[in-house]
C-alpha cells in the first residue's frame, strides 16, 4: 500500500516541459505548411474579411414606417380612390389594397333564408334554404363582380427611419427631393416609390387571380451598414416576397379577404347597414438591419484564436510522426525523455563513473553539453 502511494505521489509531482526536435522530412514538412496555410486562409478570408470578426455588430434596429398609396380605379363600375380601397387608413406599415368587393345592401336585423348549405334554423322556406336570425338579406358571395385592374398602376411611397442604438446612428431612406422617381433594381435602386405592377412582375404573380382572390406581399427593407466607412454608404436595399406562398395550393382559405360594414339609420329609427366582402392585396413592410464598427476586443480575441489554431499543424504532424511513418519509435525516443532527481544529482557529483540511472546526463556532461 505504501509503495502504491509513493508511486502515485512520484507520478503526480512531476513537471513536463517542451523539447524541440527538428525533423527533416519533406512529407511531414509539406503537411505542416498546408495545415497552417488552411488555418490562416480560413481566419483571414472567412473570419476577418467575410464575417468581419474585427467589428462589433448591432442588430437591435429601431424602425418607423409610414406608407402612402396613390391611384384611381374602378370596382363594379364605381370610381375608387385611396379613401375607398385602402384598409386600414393611410400611413401604416401593413395595409391592404382592395381589388374586388361583394356588396350586400340594406341589411336589417331579422330572420331570413341563408345563402349556403348550413342548417341553422327552420328549413321550410319557399326558396329552399333554412332560416337564420341575423342581418338580412344574407350575404351572397357567389355574385358576379368585376375586379379593379388599374391597381397595378398604383404607387406605394415608403418613408422609413431607423436607428442603431448601440452606436447612436440614425438614418432615413429618402435621399434628395426627387419624388418623381420609380423604383427599379437596375436603374434606380434607392427610390422609395414603388409601382405595384413592378412588384408583381418581380414576383411573377398572376395579376388577374391576385385581384379576384387577394394575396399577401412582403416588401423587405434591409439596412447593412459598415460604420467604419462614410455614413452616406449606409443605405437600404429593397426586395419583395410572396407571403402567401405556403397556402397557394390549399383548397380552402386561398388569397386574402375580410368583411366590413357601413351603418345607417332610417327615418323611423331602424338601423341598417351595407356589408362589404373585400378581396385585397395585403402589403407588409418588413425592416431589418445590421450595423458594424471596429472594436479592439473582438479583434484581439480572434487574432489570439488564429494564432492558437495554427498550432493544430504541429498536433497533426506529431500524430503522423508518432504513428504513421517509418521510424516512429526513434522519433518517440527523441521527443520524450525522462529526467529524475537522481540523474541530476549524479550529473552534478564529480565522479569518474556513471551509474545506469545517470548515464544519459553523464554522456551530456562528457560531451560538454552540460557542466
Amino acid at each position: 500500500m505504501t509503495s502504491h502511494a509513493w508511486n502515485f505521489m512520484t507520478s503526480f509531482l512531476t513537471y513536463e516541459t517542451n523539447k524541440s526536435v527538428v525533423v527533416k522530412s519533406w512529407s511531414v514538412g509539406i503537411i505542416n505548411r498546408l495545415v497552417q496555410l488552411l488555418i490562416i486562409s480560413y481566419f483571414v478570408g472567412y473570419v476577418f474579411l467575410y464575417e468581419r470578426a474585427y467589428q462589433v455588430a448591432d442588430t437591435a434596429i429601431e424602425s418607423s414606417v409610414i406608407t402612402k398609396v396613390k391611384g384611381f380605379g374602378k370596382i363594379n363600375s364605381k370610381i375608387m380612390d385611396v379613401a375607398d380601397y385602402i384598409h386600414p387608413p393611410q400611413g401604416e406599415g401593413v395595409f391592404s389594397i382592395i381589388t374586388n368587393i361583394i356588396t350586400t345592401d340594406n341589411q336589417v336585423q331579422g330572420t331570413c333564408p341563408e345563402k349556403d348549405t348550413k342548417i341553422t334554423g327552420v328549413c321550410n322556406t319557399p326558396v329552399g334554404y333554412c332560416e337564420i336570425e341575423g342581418w338580412c338579406p344574407a350575404e351572397d358571395d357567389k355574385k358576379n363582380t368585376t375586379t379593379m385592374a388599374e391597381f397595378v398602376n398604383f404607387t406605394i411611397f415608403i418613408k422609413n427611419s431607423i436607428r442603431f442604438p448601440l452606436f447612436n446612428v440614425s438614418r432615413g431612406n429618402i435621399q434628395g427631393d426627387n419624388f418623381k422617381c420609380r423604383y427599379d433594381k437596375l436603374t434606380d435602386s434607392f427610390c422609395p416609390i414603388f409601382r405595384v405592377g413592378y412588384i408583381l412582375n418581380e414576383l411573377q404573380q398572376d395579376v388577374e387571380k391576385l385581384a379576384s382572390e387577394g394575396g399577401e406581399i412582403g416588401i423587405k427593407v434591409e439596412w447593412i451598414c459598415n460604420l467604419d466607412e462614410a455614413l452616406d454608404s449606409c443605405v437600404p436595399r429593397y426586395s419583395f416576397t410572396k407571403l402567401n406562398s405556403p397556402f397557394e395550393k390549399n383548397k380552402v382559405s386561398k388569397g386574402y379577404n375580410f368583411r366590413f360594414a357601413k351603418y345607417y339609420k332610417a327615418l323611423d329609427g331602424t338601423d341598417f347597414r351595407t356589408l362589404h366582402k373585400a378581396f385585397a392585396v395585403r402589403f407588409e413592410v418588413m425592416v431589418t438591419g445590421t450595423a458594424r464598427k471596429f472594436s479592439l476586443i473582438p479583434t484581439v480575441i480572434n487574432v489570439m484564436a488564429a494564432l492558437t489554431s495554427i498550432g493544430m499543424g504541429t498536433v497533426l504532424c506529431d500524430l503522423v510522426l508518432l504513428n504513421c511513418i517509418k521510424g516512429a519509435a526513434q522519433y518517440k525516443e527523441k521527443k520524450f525523455e525522462e529526467v529524475s532527481e537522481a540523474m541530476i544529482r549524479a550529473a552534478l557529483t564529480p565522479r569518474n563513473t556513471c551509474s545506469s540511472d545517470s548515464l544519459p546526463l553523464c554522456n551530456l556532461r562528457e560531451t560538454g553539453k552540460i557542466s
